[in-house]
């Protein structure tokens, strides 16, 4: 799509990484004004639909079956408790409902629940989300019918420290599941994890990888990394304020029209840190006191923060006439219509 332009390399992305703070945060603040209100923050909410007993070894991960963390494990969710969550998550502000089972891939049993959830959260008039693990092309398509709005499927980390995390998958299993997602008509949720044990390289490299895609993913989660004991990444260091601010605002800078999302760890930062992020370019969060089994931060005090930054929540936060999205589905529209009329 011709809105996203830019070429990136890594060392084009490092260039950014290394420019004076106080530069960078300027330019990614730029970026951000030029085709998003400042003022608006786009909220989702996250619920696990199926927890634990996961095959996958992601170091990271408590929900992994080869891990002791204590975590206790649930099967898929009755669709009736799904849309319940769902309501109550409207009613506080969400205006996305995302929803992540703990699987390698989902099975055939699966889908038409899964398709129920689906098109039960839609009929609330909430924009829908699943992470679902690996799909192959049919089972994109089956989400699509069901009206699926998004499919989060993060890279986590660059292709080249990928193998230091997981083993039990390819880097090129995730880009192929992300493929399928949008030769579906899906958009696409994906962005990655920072405190891995990764480089400055490294997240220079994932972010090239998201923002070379044909089309860069419409939203791109940033998580900083909460380290999880019985995993093997338990004893990370938290990663660097800094150094986290720095990621936003280049995720921004190299994906102007994306919407970036603070993710998991938010709980651990700061109202400042949160402020800078901001104003870095940071437009999306995720509300409510769990994401998926790790905490979050409540929501009394992200309304509290909000209210101190003069921020709302809003489905859209795009400045008028900049959403490329929308644009796309007018013109599409005008087509359609032209086409009867000829």
């Amino acid at each position: 799509m011709e809105y996203y332009t830019n070429e990136w390399s890594i060392e084009k992305a490092l260039a950014l990484f290394e420019k004076p703070l106080f530069e960078l945060l300027f330019e990614a603040q730029t970026v951000h004004r030029q085709n998003f209100d400042p003022t608006k923050v786009q909220v989702s909410t996250l619920l696990s639909i199926k927890t634990g007993n996961c095959s996958e070894d992601c170091k990271y991960c408590a929900q992994s079956v080869r891990y002791d963390t204590g975590l206790e494990p649930e099967k898929l969710l009755e669709v009736e408790k799904v849309i319940n969550e769902a309501k109550a998550a409207k009613e506080t502000g969400a205006s996305r409902f995302c929803m992540g089972a703990a699987w390698r891939n989902p099975k055939a049993r699966d889908m038409p629940m899964i398709k129920m959830m689906i098109e039960g959260v839609k009929s609330l008039g909430l924009e829908t989300c699943m992470t679902l693990g690996h799909l192959n092309a049919e089972q994109a398509e089956e989400l699509a019918d069901a009206g699926l709005d998004y499919y989060n499927h993060n890279l986590d980390t660059s292709p080249e420290y990928y193998a230091s995390v997981v083993t039990t998958h390819s880097y090129q299993h995730r880009l192929d599941t992300l493929d399928y997602v949008r030769d579906a008509g899906i958009k696409v949720c994906s962005g990655g994890i920072i405190g891995l044990g990764e480089s400055v390289r490294d997240r220079a490299s994932l972010l090239v990888q998201l923002a070379n895609m044909g089309t860069p993913p419409e939203s791109v989660p940033i998580n900083r990394l909460i380290p999880i004991a019985g995993t093997p990444f338990e004893e990370n260091q938290r990663v660097d304020d800094f150094d986290f601010l720095r990621t936003i605002a280049v995720a921004r800078i190299m994906m102007p029209k994306s919407m970036v999302r603070l993710s998991a760890g938010r709980e651990t930062m700061s109202e400042e840190l949160q402020a800078l992020c901001f104003m870095a370019g940071a437009n999306s969060i995720f509300y409510g006191d769990k994401l998926l089994t790790t905490p979050n931060a409540d929501q009394i005090t992200d309304k509290e923060l909000f209210e101190k930054l003069d921020i709302t929540a809003t489905h859209d936060p795009y400045k008028p006439g900049h959403n490329p999205h929308t644009a796309k589905n007018d013109l599409e529209e005008s087509v359609k219509k032209a086409a009867v009329t000829a």
